[in-house]
């Protein structure tokens, strides 16, 4: 394929095809207290799980029904295994990952970014012994007992499964979509909203209810102006949504109205959609240079299709005020088997009714296997990006800002690993100590650099980054690689491994 060429005011410097690459995070367990015996693991099988091999539960899926499912797992000892997820149901911690400000969750007056609740929620899952994995569960076997839930990087067995996948944005499928999608079009506001692709450009919204409304709020921040594209003839948001929306001059509702395209310009850079009025069927160009979707989501029931019963749009049937699906042992919570509420706070509830679930259903059928976690040090907070180090020292591994990009650009022999990231971004949080660890095991062999888009804009924009994260390598000055998203750990190390 032909490769253009981008300046970072570093030199010109080849680009390449995106590509995707998946992780294997290594944990090392202890073997457990079996109900009050006093047996402790060997270094040699810290890799054991439960004395047959068989977990008390695994939990498929975070969010705040996973992470809370977990706590209360993890509290009663039943040392839950975790798998976070990547693919399916979006980065670990779920569609509040991609929300600005949580202002109902109860305990915080003054309101919490989606982001920062799901960072608590998972570092009390850790404290209690929860065992995390950022993977994705490829197939699960709830019709054989114990259970078997194949991830990508291992197979578990257990007694019990709760699933707890949530749901995934829905799209439009456009004629262009895909041409432009991460280079125009995006369903996350919050993650992509700093580009300087969208800043100070006039945007669109599609879709009437609370995530679009709100989608379109936050642009506002960011874009000269906004408009929301309604299919009907009213919105579907709360009513304290919508007043925010109509008292908000940067904001022009439009009903009755659809998109069928998209438009771009001669350098093949999004430059407006063809919309349709649904009522007259007349068609014109809107002129916007980024669109959001905020149309809705599907559950992330396809693992469990034939498995257990699911209603006709796909969400997981429980027993009415109970986790229980149609297979015993198996426990569904959250969005993907709440097609009505969907709400933070009755998806934590419903893990806290799946965990609580989970122990009474091991201890009824004496299956359960008690694990006594010892104690660990608290582990440390990351580093804001305001905790930047004074002054540069080539022989540091980690490097934040366009000066030591720059430095680094032009004196480093190593492969030279840069992450854009923005303040706002959740899966940025998620992808970070993803990366981190990955840049300790080559510590001599790479240089990292982080790059806040919205502190260094004009290294964003020149480099090309539509949206965050993003990754980019380095190697004697030539950019050999971009990586849009998050990936697995795995998949990193492959890449640096090969280039190093």
């Amino acid at each position: 394929m032909a490769t253009a060429t981008i300046g970072l005011g570093l030199g010109l410097v080849p680009t390449h095809r995106v590509t995707t690459l998946s992780s294997n995070p290594n944990s090392l367990r202890t073997r457990p207290y079996r109900l009050g015996l006093t047996v402790r693991a060997s270094s040699a099988d810290a890799t054991t799980s439960t004395g047959d091999g068989v977990e008390n539960v695994v939990i498929v899926g975070s969010g705040p029904a996973g992470y809370t499912a977990a706590i209360y797992a993890a509290r009663a000892n039943l040392k839950p295994v975790v798998f976070e997820g990547y693919q399916v149901g979006g980065v670990p911690g779920g569609q509040l990952m991609t929300t600005t400000e949580v202002e109902n969750f109860p305990g915080f007056p003054d309101g919490i970014t989606g982001p920062d609740l799901m960072d608590r929620m998972r570092r009390q899952a850790e404290r209690w012994g929860a065992e995390l994995y950022q993977e994705d569960v490829e197939a699960i076997d709830v019709k054989n007992s114990p259970f078997t839930v194949q991830s990508t990087d291992r197979k578990v067995k257990s007694h019990t499964v709760i699933y707890a996948t949530g749901a995934t944005a829905k799209r439009l499928r456009l004629p262009r979509e895909d041409e432009f999608w991460s280079r125009g079009i995006s369903a996350c506001a919050i993650c992509d909203g700093a580009s300087p692709l969208f800043k100070g450009q006039i945007l669109a919204v599609i879709g009437g209810g609370d995530t679009a409304t709100e989608e379109a709020l936050y642009l506002t921040k960011y874009a000269r102006h906004v408009h929301l594209l309604v299919r009907g003839d009213e919105l579907r948001a709360s009513r304290t949504m919508q007043d925010r929306v109509y008292n908000n001059p940067n904001v022009t509702v439009h009903f009755n109205t659809e998109a069928v395209d998209l438009v771009s310009n001669t350098n093949g850079q999004m430059s407006g959609i063809l919309i349709r009025k649904v009522d007259t069927g007349e068609e014109s160009v809107l002129d916007v240079k980024g669109l959001f979707y905020g149309i809705g989501h599907s559950p992330n029931s396809q693992l469990l299709e034939g498995q257990v019963e699911l209603d006709n749009t796909g969400y997981i049937l429980v027993e009415e005020g109970t986790a229980k699906t149609s297979v015993e042992g198996v426990f569904a919570a959250g969005d993907v088997q709440d097609h009505e509420w969907r709400q933070a706070i009755t998806a934590a509830g419903s893990g806290c009714i799946a965990a609580l679930q989970v122990e009474r259903y091991l201890v009824s059928n004496n299956l359960l296997v008690e694990f006594h976690q010892p104690k660990t040090e608290e582990v440390k907070k990351e580093l804001t990006d305001r905790d930047v180090h004074e002054g540069f020292d080539l022989s540091l591994t980690k490097h934040k800002g366009q000066y030591a990009l720059r430095k680094l650009y032009h004196e480093s022999p190593r492969l030279i690993c840069v992450l854009y990231t923005a303040p706002t971004c959740g899966p940025c949080r998620m992808l970070k100590p993803i990366l981190s660890k990955v840049i300790d095991e080559y510590d001599q062999n790479v240089h990292y650099i982080e790059i806040d888009i919205e502190e260094d804009p004009e290294v964003a924009e020149a480099a090309g980054i539509m949206g965050t994260p993003c990754v980019q390598f380095f190697k004697n000055k030539e950019m050999i690689r971009t990586v849009a998203g998050v990936k697995m750990k795995r998949e990193y190390k492959e890449f640096i491994e090969a280039n190093k």
